[in-house]
Parts: C-alpha cells; structure tokens; sequence
C-alpha cells in the first residue's frame, strides 16, 4: 500500500507509509469494533438457546440491533466518578484495557501476506502486550477506592499472571517445533503437518494437549465462566467494574469481548492452521484464507459459549489448584517430550 500511495500519488515515503498504516489500522479496528457488537449478539443467542429461551429478538430484525442499542443506552448514561476514588487512574484504567485489546490484533496474520506488522517476534508481541491488560483491572479496582472492587482487582491479578505462566509453555512447544516467532511462519509451518495431509499443530498427538491446555487457560485469561471469578456476582457484585457507568463502563465490555475474539483467532493460529484449511487439499486453497481463520474464530467462540452456558464457575481454590498444580506440570512434561522429540529427528541419538 505504501508503494501504491507513492506511486499514485507522489507522496514521499514518510507520508505514504504514514497513511498506508494509519488505513490498516482503521481496516482492522473498525471491523472488528463491529464484530465485537455482533460477537455479543451471538454469545446471549447461544446461551438463550441452550437455556431454551428466545434471547434477543425485538431491536432489529431477528434482534440484530439490540447491542446497538445497548451501546447507545450506555453511551446516553451519565459519567459518575466516586467522590473519593483516584480520578485520573480511575479514567485511565478501562482506556488501557480497551487499547491493550485493540495492539495485538497489529501482528495477527488473516490471510498469506495480509499482516499490519510482518514481524520476526509476532509472538512474543501478542504475549507482551496482552500480559498488560492485568493493569487495566488492577487499577481499576485500586482507584475506585472501594472494598469490592479491590477484592477483584487482587483476584484477577493473581488469576491472570497464574495461567500466563502456562500460556507461555505452551508457547515455547509452539516455537520449538515451529521454528520461529513469526505468526504467519507459525502458520505455513503447520501445513501439511501431520501425514502430510492435515494442516494444523492440534493434529499432532504431542501438541494436541498443548492445545487443550491453551483453550482452557484462555478462558482463565479473558475471565470467562467458568473462571469469572474477577466478576462473582454472587461475592462481588461485578467486580472491579462496580464503580464503573456509562462509556467507561463499555469500555471494558468492548475490551472484554476484543480479548475473547483474540484468543479464539490465537487458537486458530497457532493450533489448527490459521487461514489454511483444515485438510492440506488443492480445491480448499480457492476459498480466500481469511474465511477459513474466521471460520475457526467462530468455531472457538461457540466452544467459549456453550462452555460459559454449561459448566458452573470454580471456587477460587480450584481455580488455582488447576494451573498451578496441573497445567504447569503438565505444559513443562510437554515442553521436554516436544524438546527430546524434535532433537532425536533432526539431530540424531
């Protein structure tokens, strides 16, 4: 695009490249702010259904509109900020949420060559910058200056750094027998992966359970049931969101939701092929790639659905026990079959 822009135009580099990047951006942003509103659309259909009810069905045809009109709702509300609460980080908290949700979507490859960012440590990025989303809820619990709130801001600290430390296990499997950081590597390295006919990592018997293992701890990452426990109503009202209203208070939800997309789109990219199809089959590269990755990201939001749908939420202990006494031996057993493995086939005895 910056060629184009030079081309056309006779813009010099600087600004060609400027505008090429500042329209990727918007290519990406505003769509997927439109697939969040519809994503939560699907999600209360999906639950509505499960549950036998009708969920939305009056705003729009087929209830289309209903998140629209749910964000106007919260977009109309007043702004109202505790009378003792830090007001400055109190704002500043679900922008960092919102904007931690939106950066790692730079690096995500939707089809070959389609990528804002072509970097060599796409991965490492993705982990950086979605470990800094644990700031915008411990800070929002901290300057509400109120019990609740604080009670889940120290939950969802200790919750989320506990399943990074699995998520990045996982990781360095995928890394070790990629053979780079590069998510579009990562992509074409699964192809033809297993008999040299199924694109995708998830077919391998060795990562299969690496891919089990990041599903579940991204459910944990994003806070989702059955590990919402930043957000018990039950204990905690809503959690570090109690104080919030209005756009600050949709900020976090779009947030919440954008993270939910991400980690369904990381599934996909870096366990079943990303925008490759699932069978390593001639006629299945005519349908374009990105249909193929969002394909997947559907699959994996259902699968975060019907999860939140059907399985009750963890106490605080079991939630605990599972990542530090299960999945983290588990990832590190994997890391050393997969590390022992690749050595005896490319190295040799």
């Amino acid at each position: 695009m910056t060629a184009f822009f030079q081309s056309f135009f006779g813009m010099p580099y600087g600004w060609a490249w400027f505008v090429s990047t500042i329209i990727g951006i918007l290519l990406i942003a505003l769509p997927l702010m439109l697939a969040v509103a519809m994503i939560i659309y699907a999600d209360r259909k999906i639950w509505a259904a499960m549950a036998l009810r009708r969920g939305p069905n009056v705003v729009g045809p087929l209830g289309l509109l209903q998140s629209f009109a749910d964000g106007l709702k919260v977009f109309l509300q007043e702004t109202i900020i505790p009378s003792s609460a830090n007001k400055g980080l109190f704002l500043l908290a679900p922008i960092i949420t919102f904007t931690v949700a939106l950066i790692v979507w730079a690096v995500i490859p939707f089809q070959a060559g389609v990528v804002l960012s072509n970097i060599n440590v796409g991965l490492l990025y993705v982990l950086a910058a979605s470990s800094l989303g644990v700031y915008g809820v411990i800070l929002a619990g901290w300057s509400s200056n109120s019990k609740y709130p604080f009670y889940s801001a120290i939950r969802a600290a200790a919750q989320m750094v506990s399943y990074e430390v699995s998520i990045g296990f996982v990781l360095i499997a995928v890394v070790l027998w990629a053979g780079t950081f590069n998510l579009s590597g990562i992509v074409e390295a699964q192809q033809g992966h297993v008999l040299g006919l199924f694109n995708g990592f998830g077919f391998n018997p060795l990562l299969f359970p690496m891919a089990v293992v990041f599903l579940i701890s991204a459910l944990a990452e994003t806070a989702r049931a059955p590990f919402d426990l930043t957000e018990a109503e039950a204990e905690l009202v809503a959690g570090y969101q109690t104080e919030y209203s209005s756009m600050s208070f949709a900020l976090y939800w779009l947030g919440e939701y954008a993270n939910v997309i991400l980690m369904c789109t990381l599934n996909a990219v870096l366990f079943w092929g990303g925008y490759l199809p699932p069978v390593d089959w001639a006629p299945l590269y005519l349908v374009p790639g990105i249909i193929w990755l969002f394909a997947k990201i559907l699959f994996f939001f259902f699968v975060f659905s019907w999860v939140k749908a059907t399985v009750p939420r963890y106490r605080y202990d079991q939630l605990m026990r599972l990542g530090w006494k299960i999945f983290l031996p588990l990832s590190l057993i994997f890391v050393f079959a997969i590390s022992g493995w690749l050595m005896v086939q490319r190295v040799g005895l």
